[in-house]
């Protein structure tokens, strides 16, 4: 992977967003100086209850922290702001996530450090545009932009992800336009302000739903996993070991294939499921039938036979199974600042060879 062992990055943000765009320079090599004030980022006390109550750093803070160095400053000290101001003499990047303001307030705004630095490229994650002040929380927007009215059982309540996705969502949008920047660098010789809101990130992340409601005016629903376009996307099927999969048959193909699998192959002549619309007007009936297949097979000999068959099919696994395998656990970071063990994943995981 390439390496960007000369960039240095000084990293204002705090909590999941903007932290997590640091880490991801800092898996490639870069120097990343993490900020925080002498109280310490928010989230190193967001602990579980069996975290230790008196450690430095919990889980949470972990995950989006992995090799930075760590230097405790209070912003609105101006000795300590100078501190600040020196390390941008030879920053290539800043990151902040600021509510709207506060950057100004404590001097350390992209007009302020680009005078330092014309050279400097400061991105800035913000949560509904740069000039509201309407504070900002993963939770509030995935509900105002609509992932939780459409996440959930179709007979419960909305329902929040299990990660704070939309945070995440920005923070891929933040490390493209910075990677941009830096390459723009290289052929103009200039800095750049490079921002983006939770709001623009969730939205446009919205994909599908928001052309199925754009073009034909259809209001998604809560579905639990199905999909609203495609079946069977998103049955889940209990095997005969009680294990749970999830089929995502997209096409006639896959779906014959996932029949002959299971040993209906009758399923893909019977009227009913010919094509897919078929499918999605009779997917009650079909679940159905597919449910009582399926759950005479042992989840392995069906992954297996999936597998070997090209059916896009899986087992739900819980983050103890996920980890069992090879696959997830070469993703698994480790460190021990401060003499703490701790273990995060890799957000950077492309890979690039010549």
């Amino acid at each position: 992977m390439i390496s960007l062992e000369n960039i240095k990055v000084l990293d204002l943000s705090s909590v999941l967003a903007g932290p997590s765009v640091g880490m991801f320079f800092a898996e490639l090599g870069a120097d990343v100086l993490k900020i925080e004030t002498p109280k310490g980022d928010v989230t190193r006390s967001w602990k579980l209850e069996q975290e230790d109550p008196k450690s430095l750093r919990s889980a949470y803070f972990a995950s989006v922290n992995w090799g930075k160095e760590i230097l405790p400053l209070d912003l609105k000290d101006e000795d300590e702001r100078q501190v600040v101001y020196h390390l941008v003499e030879e920053a290539d990047i800043v990151i902040t996530n600021f509510k709207a303001g506060d950057a100004e307030k404590l001097g350390v705004d992209y007009n302020i450090l680009s005078q330092i630095n014309p050279m400097l490229i400061y991105g800035a994650i913000n949560g509904f545009g740069e000039n509201a002040k309407r504070p900002a929380f993963d939770l509030v927007l995935q509900a105002e932009t609509g992932f939780m009215y459409m996440n959930g059982q179709a007979d419960g309540p909305a329902t929040k992800m299990p990660v704070a996705l939309i945070d995440v969502l920005a923070a891929h949008q933040l490390k493209e336009g910075i990677l941009l920047a830096l390459w723009r660098r290289e052929r103009e010789h200039k800095g750049a302000y490079v921002s983006v809101s939770l709001f623009d990130a969730a939205i446009a992340a919205l994909a599908n739903q928001a052309s199925n409601y754009l073009m034909l005016d259809h209001l998604p629903q809560r579905m639990g996993s199905l999909h609203p376009n495609i079946a069977p996307y998103g049955e889940q099927f209990k095997t005969a070991d009680d294990q749970l999969v999830v089929t995502a048959i997209g096409s006639n193909r896959q779906f014959l294939a996932l029949c002959q699998l299971i040993g209906e192959e009758q399923l893909a002549k019977d009227k009913r499921f010919i094509e897919n619309q078929d499918r999605l007007q009779n997917r009650s009936d079909l679940a159905q039938l597919l449910a009582e297949a399926i759950g005479k097979w042992e989840s392995q000999e069906l992954l297996a036979g999936a597998l070997n068959t090209n059916v896009p099919l899986g087992l739900i696994r819980n983050m103890a199974q996920v980890f069992e395998q090879e696959a997830a656990q070469a993703l698994i970071l480790e460190e021990e600042p401060d003499g703490q063990s701790t273990r995060a994943v890799r957000t950077a995981v492309f890979k690039m060879k010549d």
